[in-house]
């Protein structure tokens, strides 16, 4: 899933594809890079960051949607708001990517309920001007894992079906940067829960302070797209079904060589070849409805 951000304020390319055209033109490059997914989004979620009026985020995201969507891409809208959902998808999107998994806006279930797209449902406690004051977990895997159980059962009651969502832990969101390590180790415990799973590890601050420099200052956002690459390829070959991606061209590379790792691991464990596939090698996860 290729990133594509109408924002003036995002915090790795804020203002860099502000304007429609450059938004398109960008997101024709990603695809060009091995995207499947394109995910269009008009208001930061970065740390700190204030919301913006909803006209003003509509403004932003309809014409990308409509004209990617009208050249064939498969479009997902991020956004926390219903009415940004519901009309991204009459332009076209086909997935809503809602980082606070319905948390923030009580009608975007029944929005997901009445169009059938696909619903990606992530792990939240609460808007980016506080989710660093909301940091503490007993066991942060445990804790994650049963918080997305608890949005699935209300999702599932106001009409969403099961096939159409899929669970993203959330990273960076309300997580330490030492948090955010056994949830790309656990993966499994996240599948465990029978969906799809969404990585969104793209330039994150705890990947800034892993490579930290000899001063102790994190590396910028853009010089970290490299262990970007990293974490897809583990994500894919533990399972995950998307990862979320600034820098397509390289987390596309790491998947294909997680899906010959993959295919290798399994068919020397069966002792039978495994068709080949984009994946890490595992058909246990399903692929939701676009």
């Amino acid at each position: 899933m290729g990133v594509v951000n109408v924002t003036p304020d995002s915090f790795s390319d804020g203002g860099e594809w502000y304007e429609p055209d450059a938004a398109v033109a960008h997101g024709r490059k990603l695809l060009g890079e091995g995207a499947d997914l394109l995910d269009v989004g008009g208001e930061s979620t970065r740390p700190g960051a204030g919301r913006v009026p909803v006209e003003a985020e509509l403004a932003r995201v309809l014409p990308v949607i409509s004209a990617l969507a009208a050249e064939g891409a498969v479009v997902s809208v991020d956004t926390t708001r219903a009415v940004v959902a519901e009309r991204a998808v009459e332009a076209g999107a086909r997935i809503v990517n809602d980082v606070s998994g319905g948390l923030a806006d009580p009608a975007m279930a029944e929005v997901v309920a009445r169009t059938g797209v696909a619903y990606v449902c992530m792990h939240w406690r609460g808007h980016a001007d506080v989710m660093d004051t909301l940091e503490d977990y007993d066991d942060v895997v445990t804790d994650v894992r049963d918080e997305l159980a608890a949005r699935v059962e209300a999702l599932l009651a106001a009409g969403v079906r099961c096939e159409q969502l899929v669970l993203d832990p959330g990273l960076g969101f309300s997580k330490s940067g030492s948090s955010n390590w056994p949830l790309l180790a656990h993966l499994g415990e996240l599948e465990a829960l029978g969906l799809p799973v969404l990585v969104g590890a793209s330039r994150k601050r705890f990947l800034g302070h892993l490579l930290a420099r000899s001063d102790g200052q994190p590396v910028p956002p853009l010089l970290r797209d490299d262990a970007t690459a990293a974490v897809t390829a583990l994500a894919a070959a533990s399972g995950a079904w998307c990862v979320r991606v600034h820098a397509v061209r390289a987390s596309a590379d790491a998947v294909r060589v997680a899906a010959a790792w993959g295919r290798a691991h399994d068919e020397r464990a069966t002792g039978r070849a495994v068709p080949g596939g984009p994946g890490a090698g595992s058909d246990s996860t399903a692929r939701p409805a676009t």
